[in-house]
């Protein structure tokens, strides 16, 4: 039952990137994008957006972050039925920054919240990766950091590892979606052995430099041949900006998730900002693609959450906002 000393619950959760380019469903991070939301019992099920970006997005208990907060009900033998909900998010919706994983990781991690927290951070990952199929994204949104993590279809083991304290992240989000669908659909049923070994060896070599601080090996390690020259012809420009932002100031650059973004990673001591941002939207302007770029950094908290906040501080905001 709902602990009866919790108002109601606020959650704040970071964006993700999956991939880092040769990490296929292995490699995620956290990003300084941030969806927030509130939850608490109530006597109807209502869910409340604030901002631009939900339309067509269920307010009933067809919601997604409705759904999984009864998976995570359901997981503790326990039955709230009726949640009054709101939602305000930064993150944009299917552009490779793992806006669904967000979602999940938000509306399991309030769920257990508002009754007493009986589900550890492990299962309600088992949980989100259960519904996401793979890990990088709901592991980077829950724990923060970098995450590198398997899934065996029921468990997911995974190692946090605190992000170089020079890294930050420049992305390039086209304004256009891409869903994830369509983007694995391109993708091969098989692979070369060589291939195969080349990113098992990239994400080795990735995974160690990110472990060790090792920057200077990023432009190496971050090469991939599993997905993103497949996905190429879905972003064009992708493959000029893969292939050269390391020579204009980037670290290394990767497809984010199943894109259509592209993030660079940036020595924040590299003193190159300015024309590696040129370089990265002259790309998409000689492909006629409109796209903004922001500055982010590696997210270290994950999810955040406070409980007994009062009911006028967030929600009343929200449904003023739509009022107004």
């Amino acid at each position: 039952m709902v602990n009866e000393n919790v108002g109601s619950v606020r959650v704040r959760v970071p964006a993700s990137t999956a991939n880092l380019g040769p990490g296929f469903d292995t490699l995620g991070m956290s990003l300084s994008l941030y969806l927030w939301l509130e939850m608490r019992q109530a006597e109807q099920t209502v869910v409340h957006f604030a901002g631009e970006g939900f339309q067509g997005i269920p307010a009933d208990k067809e919601n997604l972050i409705y759904k999984v907060a009864q998976l995570v009900f359901d997981a503790a033998g326990v039955q709230v039925p009726e949640l009054e909900i709101g939602m305000r998010s930064d993150i944009p919706l299917t552009r490779g920054l793992g806006s669904s994983a967000s979602a999940i990781i938000a509306g399991m991690v309030a769920a257990n919240a508002l009754i007493g927290y009986p589900l550890s951070n492990d299962r309600l990952f088992d949980l989100a990766t259960g519904l996401e199929r793979h890990p990088d994204n709901v592991g980077a949104s829950l724990f923060g950091g970098i995450i590198a993590a398997a899934w065996d279809g029921e468990h997911a083991d995974y190692v946090r590892i605190e992000p170089p304290r020079n890294l930050k992240v420049l992305a390039l989000i086209p304004e256009f979606e891409l869903a994830t669908t369509a983007a694995r659909a391109v993708l091969p049923q098989q692979l070369s052995l060589q291939d195969a070994v080349y990113n098992i060896s990239r994400s080795s070599l990735l995974t160690a430099a990110l472990s060790s601080g090792r920057l200077d090996l990023l432009a190496s390690a971050m090469r991939d041949r599993l997905h993103q020259p497949y996905r190429a012809a879905l972003v064009p420009g992708m493959e000029k900006v893969l292939t050269e932002a390391s020579q204009r100031g980037a670290l290394g650059a990767a497809l984010s998730g199943a894109g259509p973004t592209l993030l660079a990673l940036v020595d924040r001591d590299g003193g190159r900002d300015e024309e590696l941002e040129a370089f990265m939207q002259s790309v998409m302007r000689e492909n006629g693609i409109e796209a903004r770029t922001v500055w982010l950094e590696p997210d270290l908290e994950g999810a955040v959450c406070e409980t007994g906040i009062h009911p006028d501080l967030f929600l009343e905001l929200i449904k003023g906002e739509l009022s107004s």
